[in-house]
């Protein structure tokens, strides 16, 4: 087995599903009639080999970028291009399920200001060209429960590097997660990326912010009592 991908580059190790249960028919529909469309750009190895620089610029026109990682059913996705229709959003997941509920919901909605990357957000960064994006959510991501796996969570320097790279200078990134051990890593892991943790006071972490949508995953860690955290950062 080689560790090069064709094109050259290294493979990367990817710890998930990318399938889950079957895909409906309505499902596949989306998939194949609505998803190239949503593309902002060549982002994968095999069709941008030499990792060509791509300008959300020449997808969603010129704007105000942002960015959500693992949109899961794609709700709060969703939610916030309705909220805020003058900004263009990409979504990344590689859960193909998550993907084709999201095509459901943008069809449904009729949202023109989103855009989908089906796989994961590391390819995103190798060719989102510095200072980018704007606004960054990372909603209930993966737990890794065991303390073998936290080297898998996002919230090691391995992702946060390439993304205070992507994000603009004064750019916000938001993280909310039920896991304390998750808040634990990520207060040690996002600073020592170069962010600055905006919280002043307990009401700063316990309460949403003005425009959350509440997701599924969330209202799950509610009926199972756990506390949700809301966690802000700045790119200084």
């Amino acid at each position: 087995m080689t560790d090069r991908h064709p094109s050259g580059a290294p493979w990367r190790n990817f710890y998930g599903r990318f399938r889950g249960k079957t895909i409906r028919a309505s499902q596949h529909d989306y998939l194949d009639n609505d998803l190239d469309a949503l593309s902002p750009g060549p982002i994968e190895w095999d069709v941008n080999p030499d990792r060509t620089e791509i300008d959300l610029a020449d997808y969603f026109g010129p704007r105000e970028y942002w960015l959500e990682i693992g949109f899961g059913g794609g709700e709060h996705l969703v939610h916030m291009a309705q909220t805020y229709p003058d900004v263009g959003i990409v979504g990344c997941e590689p859960f193909v399920n998550g993907v084709a509920m999201l095509l459901g919901k943008i069809r449904k909605a009729g949202v023109t200001n989103l855009g989908v990357h089906p796989g994961d957000v590391r390819n995103l960064f190798d060719v989102l060209p510095d200072g980018t994006l704007s606004k960054v959510f990372l909603n209930y991501p993966d737990p890794w429960p065991k303390k073998r796996h936290h080297r898998r969570r996002f919230v090691t320097q391995e992702h946060l590097v390439p993304l205070f790279a992507a994000m603009a200078p004064g750019s916000e990134l938001r993280v909310a997660t039920d896991i304390k051990d998750y808040v634990r890593q990520t207060l040690e892991e996002v600073p020592k990326a170069g962010f600055e943790w905006l919280a002043e006071g307990p009401d700063d972490w316990r309460k949403p912010w003005d425009d959350w949508y509440s997701t599924r995953y969330e209202q799950k860690a509610l009926r199972e009592g756990r506390t949700p955290h809301y966690l802000t950062f700045r790119r200084p």
